[in-house]
């Protein structure tokens, strides 16, 4: 494997086959990402036109600045639908709690939505997340809107969007991977169990259900932030790999408008 890329410096990211813009702090990244939201949004308004978004919960710095601009601009979203990417499950493939502290459920319901004045909020049925019993229903909505504006997203460990775990397929195999229940891999598990449960691997879900990168890569625009220190190695790969189900993000390579935002952290080689 080929893995000299990791060594290259900030200045070869405008290399890549993913443009990258390099901001100077994880909270320019968030900025920069709640002002394309925002202004989506108001765009869209303007022309009296729905606003559909897949939303991450990682990464989240995004949303209380998001918060604050809605309701410093008073910027209405009665029009906005948000498809969160994923939620956890518990072992009989049900959703977790909501108040369970790594509930995806929850957190936006705390940080954004209970955040929002009921006359600006989002309605209630276009809060959406995708159903372990219904995941069609992901793709059946979005075909009836006729859209997604941007898909916001992180990338993990692994290269995986959403919970598209890694597969050893090929890109066009991969891009057709619908809104599923899958296997959280250890890789995953390790990584999300030293962020959210000080390294308490045994008590993350070993379940998710996630929107697919068939739904991901329908999206008008793409837009990923890194900012951790393990995200060095990961934007590179991301951007100097070839296409792959191994390192799933490579597949953004295709997409006609992708960005992904990057901080001084990751920006900096990997060794």
């Amino acid at each position: 494997m080929d893995i000299k890329y990791y060594s290259y410096p900030e200045e070869r990211l405008k290399e890549g086959k993913i443009r990258t813009v390099c901001l100077s702090s994880s909270e320019e990244v968030f900025k920069a990402i709640a002002d394309e939201m925002a202004d989506q949004i108001k765009e869209n308004n303007e022309k009296e036109e729905k606003s559909v978004f897949i939303v991450p919960v990682g990464p989240v710095g995004q949303y209380p600045y998001f918060v604050d601009k809605v309701r410093k601009e008073n910027i209405p979203l009665k029009n906005v639908w948000f498809i969160n990417m994923d939620e956890y499950l518990n072992d009989d493939l049900s959703y977790i709690s909501m108040d369970d502290r790594l509930s995806f459920r929850g957190f936006m319901e705390r940080t954004v939505y209970s955040q929002l004045p009921e006359s600006l909020n989002i309605p209630e049925h276009q809060r959406v997340f995708p159903h372990p019993a219904r995941p069609q229903t992901v793709h059946e909505l979005i075909e009836e809107l006729g859209k997604v504006d941007i898909c916001f997203g992180g990338i993990g460990i692994n290269g995986h969007l959403a919970f598209n775990e890694a597969e050893e397929v090929s890109a066009a195999e991969f891009a057709g991977r619908e809104t599923r229940i899958i296997e959280i891999s250890r890789e995953t598990r390790v990584a999300n169990a030293i962020g959210d449960l000080n390294g308490a691997i045994d008590a993350m879900p070993r379940y998710a259900v996630t929107v697919g990168m068939r739904e991901i890569l329908s999206a008008r625009k793409i837009r990923l932030g890194v900012f951790r220190p393990w995200h060095r190695a990961v934007v590179r790969q991301a951007i100097f790999d070839d296409p792959s189900g191994h390192f799933p993000v490579t597949l953004v390579q295709n997409h006609p408008d992708s960005l992904i935002y990057v901080n001084d952290i990751a920006a900096k080689a990997a060794f």
